[in-house]
């Protein structure tokens, strides 16, 4: 990222980042990191939470996610409403287009999120006889959502103006994390 910044231009780093603020965004990263790891506290906490013997491998963990998620859905919820007060955008709601378009990405963001979760449960149902593996599962996890973030900033071209230095470390950085998702199933 800071690569990226150092090679556009002042315009360019105007228009792409108007409210930029590096130790805010630091303390949101840790932040997020830490609270990363206590979403997969909760996941593990809450697998017992299924009907046992009848429920399949891969679906044990998504009443527990369901719950998990739920919770971050209030918690964002409540942070949206306080910003709509502090703002008074309480009256974009009743903007037909406008309206329309949030709730479909809402609802497009939402079902992508759980998907994810949906998946690391079918994964773990594959992987019970490798307790490593089950292990890493929530760190793989999260790296292959790094990854695929970034490939997808390449393909919609958010990398578009920056240095070939610049793409060749992040095409190595994507390298790395790909080989650490398979690594421990090597050793």
């Amino acid at each position: 990222g800071s690569m990226k910044a150092a090679s556009l231009s002042e315009e360019e780093k105007k228009a792409a980042v108007k409210d930029f603020n590096f130790p805010k965004g630091i303390v949101i990263a840790l932040l997020a990191g830490f609270m990363s790891g206590c979403f997969n506290v909760g996941l593990e906490f809450g697998s017992g939470i299924n009907f046992g013997d009848l429920t399949p491998d891969m679906y044990k963990t998504l009443p527990a996610t369901f719950l998990v998620t739920l919770g971050g859905f209030v918690t964002n919820a409540v942070y949206c409403f306080y910003q709509n007060g502090k703002n008074r955008t309480w009256g974009d709601y009743a903007k037909g287009s406008v309206w329309a378009n949030n709730m479909l990405f809402c609802l497009l963001a939402g079902a992508l999120w759980y998907s994810q979760f949906f998946g690391l449960a079918l994964g773990k149902g594959f992987l019970t006889e490798s307790p490593t593996l089950m292990t890493l599962s929530f760190c793989i996890l999260m790296a292959l959502n790094v990854v695929f973030s970034n490939v997808w900033g390449i393909i919609l071209k958010e990398w578009k103006g920056c240095s070939s230095k610049t793409i060749t470390v992040l095409v190595i950085g994507i390298a790395v994390l790909i080989v650490s998702c398979f690594l421990p199933q090597l050793i």
